[in-house]
């Protein structure tokens, strides 16, 4: 599949995150730059349909202009050790926010608190420390295991998806002070608007290529009047240009993005990856340079894989 228009690479991940060890996906290149095409592999065909879109609106068409220069960011911390909790914060580019992965499996809450203690103390006075559970709560654990972590925090910012409903974050938000920031009741489901309408929300997580594409999360985002946090998919810096696009053109972005997680790939296709200096990332076009792409290239296996992955999506969106 690679061609002097797409290009399928693999690159290692500093640390375990989402279950995986490396990252893999196909770059795609049209007449207004280069876009990404990564779902991860438990997306069926109908779901990557939203990351082709977002690719080609990359590729082929570009994004709005930004109305600011750089995205305020925040370091994410994997579920790692207290130790290596600290190292990533005190090694983040400067970042004041912390998203902390938490409910990982074969861990207690003796180890999430540990983690958020070691992050607070890391950032200092001042820094905002937000929590991932990805959905794997159900609303009683949610319940008792929330106020512990916000204290461990010293006041959690707000907590993304505890549960996997709209129901039980709506329950969640009406029992708890800490506010509720929605993810894959956004972009893993029928109707993203349904978690605004239930107020099981008090902030959007928007994630470019499971949604679309930019022009996509703009509309999402103006129809929900919700503010929003952009996020990565653990792409390529060429994948983070798009949700560094989103978050340069929304009106207002009162939150640090999820952007920042370049730092968690071993190597990176541009020469110049979209990292924080002074805890936030500058607009700017990236392109992928040929000798790392070259270096990361996937064995013929996994080329073989996306670009039959590619055809069926191709094929499922005509």
């Amino acid at each position: 599949m690679h061609s002097e228009a797409t290009w399928v690479y693999r690159l290692g991940l500093r640390t375990r995150f989402r279950g995986l060890t490396s990252r893999d996906g196909v770059l795609v290149r049209g007449d207004a730059g280069w876009g990404e095409f990564a779902p991860f592999w438990d997306y069926d065909d109908v779901a990557a349909r939203a990351w082709w879109a977002s690719a080609r609106e990359a590729a082929d068409h570009g994004w709005p202009t930004p109305v600011r220069d750089a995205v305020p960011v925040n370091v994410t911390v994997p579920a790692v050790d207290p130790e290596t909790a600290r190292r990533l914060v005190l090694t983040s580019g400067g970042c004041r926010t912390a998203k902390v992965k938490v409910a990982e499996v074969g861990q207690d809450l003796g180890d999430e608190v540990a983690r958020l203690e070691a992050v607070r103390d890391a950032l200092g006075p001042g820094g905002a420390i937000r929590i991932d559970v990805n959905g794997r709560w159900d609303l009683a654990t949610a319940l008792q295991r929330l106020p512990v972590l916000d204290r461990a925090a010293g006041g959690l910012e707000y907590v993304e998806q505890p549960c996997a409903t709209v129901e039980d974050l709506a329950a969640v938000r009406r029992a708890l002070d800490v506010p509720v920031a929605a993810d894959e009741s956004v972009r893993r489901a029928e109707d993203p608007l349904a978690v605004a309408r239930a107020g099981g929300a008090d902030v959007l997580v928007l994630k470019v290529a499971p949604l679309g594409g930019v022009s996509a999360c703009l509309r999402l985002a103006e129809q929900t009047g919700l503010p929003v946090v952009v996020s990565s998919a653990l792409e390529t810096s060429v994948g983070l240009a798009a949700g560094v696009a989103l978050a340069a053109a929304l009106p207002e972005l009162p939150y640090a993005c999820g952007l920042a997680t370049a730092q968690l790939l071993a190597d990176d296709v541009v020469a110049e990856p979209l990292t924080p200096v002074d805890g936030a990332i500058r607009v700017r076009a990236v392109s992928p340079e040929r000798a790392l792409l070259a270096t990361h290239a996937a064995d013929d296996e996994l080329t073989a894989r996306w670009a039959a992955r590619v055809a069926r999506v191709v094929g499922v969106a005509a």
